[in-house]
């Protein structure tokens, strides 16, 4: 039995959708949860007994954060040790779903698992102490950092480009911050598969893995890629324009990583994985869009 922690997000419900597909029994917690009470957690535990924990609940904001650091501990670095204590206290395996802002993105090659972390901001800090306390109270833990999602459930880049695209005559967004867009399907294709592996009797080492789809671009050619593919998919009927600019021209108040390129050598060695490129994935889901 699984405990799908976080089912309402976007990774979540994408994720809840393919455990059923696949007949893999699982519960589904989310808000009504308190995964920063440990009382909470066992006592919910201990109705069902499960074999797996799969943790995707987080706090996202990343510019908020900076003003709402308590509670974006809570989730990110309090909550995560709390199932991490009951799943060690049941010898219950552990998949906990990290982030490329646990590197501070100064590099120009792919940041390897064994990488020293540098995150920027209380986000970064709360995701990567979060990693930490994951592995220090449950060795049978895997972490599966990634970056740059999108789907089908919950706010994200493409749908919101695909809402700009169709209502404004020319968006701006940033070319100098390269990474891998990466399509929750696939994360979620890789969780599953993980777990498929381990009932069959495979042992994959405990740790933490990199995921994001093959690929590097800015945000600015994944914007071009999502405008092009939806006219050609009769999805945006408008002409837009979409110009590059520069992370100053678009003021946050956290510096965002420059470079969130992952290395998936360790996943795709372990998990004998075949990952598909960034564009093909985002075809994929934008002709699921074109069908609906």
């Amino acid at each position: 039995m699984i405990w799908l922690i976080g089912n309402k997000g976007m990774l979540g419900t994408e994720l809840s959708f393919l455990l059923e597909k696949k007949g893999l029994p699982f519960v589904g917690t989310d808000r009504e949860l308190d995964i920063t009470n440990l009382r909470s957690i066992q006592d919910f535990y201990l109705k069902y007994s499960f074999d797996w924990i799969i943790n995707c609940a987080a706090y996202t904001m990343v510019d908020k954060a900076e003003d709402d650091e308590e509670f974006c501990r809570l989730l990110n670095t309090t909550g995560p040790a709390n199932i991490a204590i009951v799943a060690n206290s049941n010898k219950a395996k552990l998949i906990h779903i990290s982030t490329d802002y646990v590197f501070d993105g100064k590099r120009n090659r792919p940041y390897t698992e064994e990488d020293a972390t540098l995150p920027i901001g209380v986000y970064g800090l709360s995701k990567r102490d979060g990693e930490n306390m994951v592995l220090k109270e449950n060795p049978s833990s895997f972490i599966i950092r990634t970056a740059w999602l999108y789907g089908g459930y919950g706010n994200n880049f493409v749908n919101t480009m695909l809402k700009l695209m169709k209502e404004k005559e020319s968006i701006s967004v940033v070319t100098d911050q390269k990474g891998s867009p990466t399509w929750t399907f696939d994360v979620s294709s890789v969780i599953v598969l993980l777990i498929q592996k381990f009932s069959e009797g495979k042992k994959i080492p405990f740790g933490i893995y990199h995921f994001t789809n093959e690929g590097i671009c800015t945000w600015f050619e994944f914007a071009v890629a999502v405008y092009d593919e939806g006219r050609a998919l009769n999805i945006i009927s408008k002409t837009c324009e979409i110009k590059p600019c520069t992370s100053v021209e678009y003021p946050a108040k956290v510096k965002r990583p420059a470079y969130s390129v992952l290395d998936k050598s360790k996943i795709k060695k372990n998990f004998g994985l075949e990952i598909p490129d960034w564009k093909v994935s985002l075809l994929k889901y934008l002709t699921l869009i074109a069908k609906q």
